[in-house]
């Protein structure tokens, strides 16, 4: 199953991205949280709620082809 981060800096629009593994834009380790294994993105999404309320699923995270 593939492993999520949240990032931990937020974004100028007050969000924080959740990222794959494998995503190129994954911050370095000391700027991320891991959340998990799952099968999919969103039950990494309702994880990284929990930490901070506002999440967005990174853009370059789309071409692993899951719903949004």
């Amino acid at each position: 199953m593939p492993r999520y981060y949240v990032d931990r800096t937020e974004r100028p629009d007050g969000n924080h991205e959740v990222h794959r593994a494998e995503c190129g834009s994954l911050p370095q380790a000391d700027d991320d949280v891991y959340l998990g294994e799952f099968s999919s993105y969103h039950p990494a999404v309702r994880r990284a709620k929990k930490i901070y309320p506002g999440v967005s699923r990174c853009n370059c995270c789309e071409e692993y082809g899951e719903d949004q």
